[in-house]
């Protein structure tokens, strides 16, 4: 997101560079969180106690990453979503987890 431009403006001016243009703009921060994402789950790695169904979606999500399909981050998105389509009836924690927990 860029600071003063409304996200379809962003998508209009993005969808009109060329890859090098979007290279020169936006790797710097990409590689700076792909750096994050690494240490994040170096730390997970080494810790210890058995994974949760977090790990699991974002494993999943990851993978997505390294595929040749268009709309990545709506995939990513769907990846931690719950695909049910009723609501629960109550909440069972006090705050969002991040992750579906019955996609384990």
């Amino acid at each position: 997101m860029v600071p003063g431009l409304p996200d379809r403006t962003l998508e209009l001016y993005s969808s009109r560079m060329t890859r090098q243009q979007v290279l020169d703009l936006y790797f710097m921060d990409a590689r700076s969180k792909l750096i994050d994402l690494a240490a994040f789950m170096d730390r997970v790695e080494r810790a210890q106690g058995k994974e949760d169904f977090r790990m699991v979606a974002f494993r999943a999500a990851l993978a997505l990453l390294s595929q040749d399909a268009p709309e990545k981050a709506r995939q990513v998105l769907l990846a931690f979503s719950d695909p049910t389509p009723e609501p629960i009836s109550t909440a069972t924690t006090k705050a969002a987890c991040g992750a579906w927990p019955g996609s384990t």
